[in-house]
């Protein structure tokens, strides 16, 4: 720690160090700008308190910032739970640039995280880490943290600019329409919140149906802000499969203009429309999109025990890469 100063975030001046330290672990690139709309997002002022079980609920956070001698941001901790969170659960995340490891900056800042989370009220830790940083891991391990489960990126390459998907998987779109289902975007839709409403009904009664699912629902407004109004998002690039009036399946790409990727934000199904093929076709659709668009490639999260999802995305030729480790720890047996 000699030669860092821990301390609050100054804002908006830290927003391009901040950005460059996340761009260290995330797979796909954030920018300033990404950073300061998020937080534009949140509440002004959080406000926690205790159910009547006496679980911690509510929303606040914590951040702090880890600064170089020379001005340099070299780490950075946020702890927080929003009210969707289980109770009692607040999420952890650290970083600490590639260069400063092994200095006690992770350390000291999960530290401080860990005792605004004890104040606060909070019984266990929520963090993850990529399963291929071993040093990350056995950090965690050292804090008490232990595995909860897994996920998997998958990735399809389209810098060749031809569609890898088959025949037979073509017809399975027409197939659909033939029955019925009719295949359009967001902005072919009528606008309005009726629209966005039946949207959010759709994708959120389907979330509770992902293996590993934690917490609470979005509420509409907060549904808005965190899936359509974010960076990458535009209304031709959220299809829906459509029964009459009725939305059943949803796909949500995201395109990144630095990387020229698209990530897919989200696929869902109603429950009493699975099995007919509709997520293969919305995942079919998303790559003829991607591929208008110039993408050069679809990027794609899967939980390691949604095997529905995860045999889609081999069938289309998704090649898996690292994955991810989540992890959950008593807030008492965090030491680390």
């Amino acid at each position: 720690m000699i030669g860092t100063n821990i301390r609050a975030l100054r804002l908006p001046d830290d927003y391009d160090g901040m950005a460059a330290l996340w761009n260290e672990w995330l797979a796909e690139p954030t920018t300033a700008e990404a950073l300061a709309e998020e937080d534009r997002k949140m509440y002004e002022k959080g406000h926690l308190h205790r159910n009547e079980q006496g679980k911690l609920e509510g929303y606040d956070r914590l951040r702090r910032i880890a600064e170089a001698e020379d001005g340099r941001i070299v780490g950075y901790s946020t702890i927080w739970r929003a009210p969707w969170t289980p109770p009692g659960m607040v999420n952890h995340f650290v970083l600490v640039a590639a260069g400063s490891h092994g200095r006690g900056i992770g350390a000291e800042l999960s530290r401080l995280s860990r005792e605004w989370a004890r104040e606060a009220g909070a019984d266990t830790l929520l963090s993850e880490c990529w399963d291929d940083d071993e040093r990350a891991l056995a950090f965690a391990r050292c804090g008490g943290f232990e595995t909860e489960r897994r996920s998997w990126q998958s990735l399809l390459d389209l810098a060749t600019g031809e569609d890898p998907s088959q025949p037979e998987d073509r017809a399975a779109i027409e197939q659909l329409e033939e029955e019925g289902i009719a295949f359009a975007t967001l902005a072919d839709l009528p606008p309005g919140e009726e629209t966005l409403r039946r949207l959010h009904e759709l994708e959120t009664s389907t979330y509770k149906d992902i293996p590993g699912f934690l917490g609470e629902t979005l509420p509409f407004e907060e549904w808005l802000k965190w899936s359509l109004q974010v960076e990458g998002y535009a209304p031709e690039r959220v299809l829906v499969a459509m029964d009459g009036e009725r939305p059943v399946g949803i796909c949500n790409v995201l395109f990144n203009e630095e990387s020229r990727g698209m990530y897919h934000e989200y696929t869902g199904v109603a429950r009493d429309y699975r099995g007919r093929g509709i997520a293969r076709a919305l995942k079919l659709l998303s790559i003829r999109l991607a591929l208008r668009t110039g993408a050069r490639y679809l990027r794609t999260d899967n939980d390691s025990l949604n095997e529905p999802m995860l045999a889609i995305n081999r069938r289309l030729g998704y090649v898996p890469l690292r994955g991810r480790h989540r992890l959950i720890a008593p807030l008492e047996q965090a030491q680390g």
